[in-house]
């Protein structure tokens, strides 16, 4: 019972759109309408630059890693994994979007294994960085650091939910990232830039 109520509540965690929510009250403007039409951090900061990117980042971040760490501390690591795994799910198809299309789950999941597998966490985000660095692809940081989730959790000893959720992870937010795909191989993927917003036409965005 305890360990339905964590995953009710991570959720409804993730169900927290911060990204549309923070364009809506200080922009003015539906997100969905902008750059590849998502609500994640990514698009909000390619499209509205760091003022708002980097809170939608931190906000969407902590909503998969609450859940997740409480879950943990409270009950054990299968428990975390199935309440970052419903942050994640509610930032993919949020309540409070009517379950129509969220984010892509990267920074959520980041989040979640920060909860759960601090090491894992801190790991992958280091490898997005790198590959981030030498890429400028916010696509291709996301996907390689995701699909190294599950490595991490086997290298660092966690238990096997812990390296399962990893694997899961890495393929749900390599499913999302299809279209992206697509446009790398056509060599048609936008680089991404940090310090400078830039609104663009529907669908041409990571």
């Amino acid at each position: 019972m305890l360990t339905a109520a964590l995953v009710a509540a991570g959720y409804l965690s993730g169900s927290l759109t911060w990204g549309y929510w923070l364009v809506r009250v200080f922009r003015g403007e539906d997100v969905r309408t902008k750059g590849s039409g998502n609500v994640g951090a990514t698009n909000v900061w390619r499209v509205y630059g760091p003022r708002l990117g980097l809170p939608a980042a931190v906000l969407d971040t902590a909503k998969g890693f609450a859940p997740a760490f409480a879950a943990t501390v409270v009950v054990g690591h299968g428990s975390g994994v199935l309440a970052g795994a419903a942050a994640m799910l509610g930032h993919w198809r949020p309540l409070f979007l009517g379950f129509r299309r969220g984010g892509k789950m990267v920074a959520t999941a980041g989040g979640a294994f920060l909860g759960v597998a601090p090491l894992v966490g801190l790991t992958g985000a280091g490898v997005w960085l790198i590959v981030f660095g030498l890429t400028r692809y916010a696509s291709v940081a996301s996907m390689t650091a995701a699909a190294s989730l599950g490595l991490w959790a086997w290298v660092f000893g966690y238990p096997w939910p812990v390296i399962a959720f990893g694997g899961a992870a890495g393929a749900g937010v390599a499913f999302l990232h299809r279209a992206n795909i697509a446009r790398l191989a056509r060599g048609e993927e936008n680089r991404f830039e940090l310090r400078r917003g830039r609104v663009s036409r529907p669908g041409t965005s990571a």
